[in-house]
């Protein structure tokens, strides 16, 4: 439990830190890709979607944009700062501190759960899916999603170094087996020079 905790300060102080040049890091192809990647997603209008990661808040107005005036989008990260950037884009969403390991959320309440460039960090992936699953809706899905291969992320994160740099997207079979083991099924995994796509259902 230390150590998680440990990690999981380490990994807040690196986010808040990078958090005041992180949109200038957001290549524009970047956005055309998670544009894609929400469109083909199919979420319906009234949708209840948590954007877990959500840093300073690419994804917001995408998923707004699905979930219409109806839906609920709740914003959740580890790091502080980044949420403050993500509140001052003025996205309507509810936005809460936390760690996906631990979500402070009650359980099943959610149609989507959206982990944008975010699944290499959890420091416990089985824990995190655990908690992501308790949280979804009977029927509801789980998106774990990148705009570039695993091997390009899990290069980059090496490149970077750090604390950040054994973060790494699980190989498919791992995948599919934490995904299984979590109680996600019918997981789909798509890893493509321009993105990696995770699909996996609630039951």
């Amino acid at each position: 439990m230390n150590h998680r905790f440990d990690c999981a300060q380490h990994r807040r102080q690196f986010f808040d830190q990078a958090a005041a040049n992180w949109d200038a890091l957001e290549a524009e192809e970047t956005h055309i890709r998670l544009r894609e990647i929400v469109a083909g997603l199919d979420i319906a209008p009234g949708a209840v979607v948590l954007d877990v990661g959500c840093g300073t808040g690419v994804l917001l107005p995408l998923l707004r944009e699905n979930v219409d005036g109806h839906g609920h989008v709740v914003a959740l990260d580890l790091s502080g700062e980044m949420l403050k950037r993500a509140l001052s884009k003025g996205q309507p969403a509810v936005y809460v501190q936390g760690d996906a390991e631990s979500l402070p959320l009650p359980e099943g309440v959610f149609d989507w759960v959206v982990c944008n460039a975010v699944f290499p960090h959890f420091v416990d992936k089985s824990r995190a899916l655990d908690e992501l699953r308790r949280v979804l809706r009977a029927g509801g899905h789980l998106v774990i999603c990148h705009t570039a291969s695993r091997q390009a992320i899990n290069e980059f994160h090496r490149s970077v170094g750090g604390v950040v740099a054994h973060d790494t997207i699980p190989g498919k079979g791992e995948m599919l087996r934490l995904l299984q083991e979590a109680g996600l099924m019918e997981a789909q995994v798509r890893d493509e020079p321009d993105r990696y796509l995770v699909l996996a259902c609630c039951r």
